[in-house]
């Protein structure tokens, strides 16, 4: 279905794009990374200690390396930290992929990361207050994504799996018919180069 293009979940923490990563990962027969693990991983500190060590600028050039060595890559669903869409050159790495939005309402999120205390951006602050600025600032980026799932708060991980799966296949859709199109314009009226 994607002739082994890569899949990027963007989205606001607290989403799902890790447990809904997988899933589409198994779905597709694709490797999976969770950015945040990667670069966990290759530091050999969390997240939370980057952030209040380093810093959070120190951070975001980590997760475009990381982005940068991942995006080439085929046959990978790749979910990212919330704050990759504000740095554009991301966005460059992005395009490499399939670019799907996971669309949660504030109050969902607010619910889900109540008792979570290892989000660097959220501590010591008015969670639903903190989580509304976030997404009032990133909304415009996340809706750049090739296709947008809103996630349902009844919803189960793997019914909005489901839903990407067949957003894909729509988007697939349409573009082999654009394609066909095109060609068949082609065909019917050949470019053609006066000398």
């Amino acid at each position: 279905m994607l002739d082994g293009v890569s899949v990027f979940l963007i989205g606001m923490m607290g989403v799902g794009k890790t447990t809904i990563g997988q899933l589409l990962a198994e779905r597709l027969d694709y490797d999976f990374l969770d950015v945040d693990r990667f670069i966990e991983q290759a530091t050999g500190q969390t997240v939370s200690t980057i952030f209040a060590e380093s810093g959070e600028a120190i951070f975001r050039q980590l997760e475009t390396a990381t982005l940068s060595q991942v995006s080439a890559r085929l046959r990978r669903v790749v979910a990212t930290g919330g704050g990759i869409v504000l740095a554009q050159e991301n966005w460059s790495y992005l395009k490499h992929g399939v670019i799907i939005w996971l669309d949660v309402p504030v109050e969902q999120l607010t619910e889900r990361l109540s008792q979570d205390k290892t989000r660097p951006l959220l501590q010591n602050q008015d969670l639903k207050a903190r989580l509304t600025q976030l997404s009032e600032e990133r909304r415009s980026r996340y809706a750049q994504a090739d296709i947008h799932i809103q996630v349902m708060p009844d919803e189960t991980p793997e019914q909005t799996t489901e839903k990407i799966v067949n957003a894909i296949a729509l988007e697939r859709e349409k573009k082999r018919q654009i394609d066909e199109s095109i060609q068949r314009l082609n065909e019917d009226m050949p470019f053609q180069v006066n000398s």
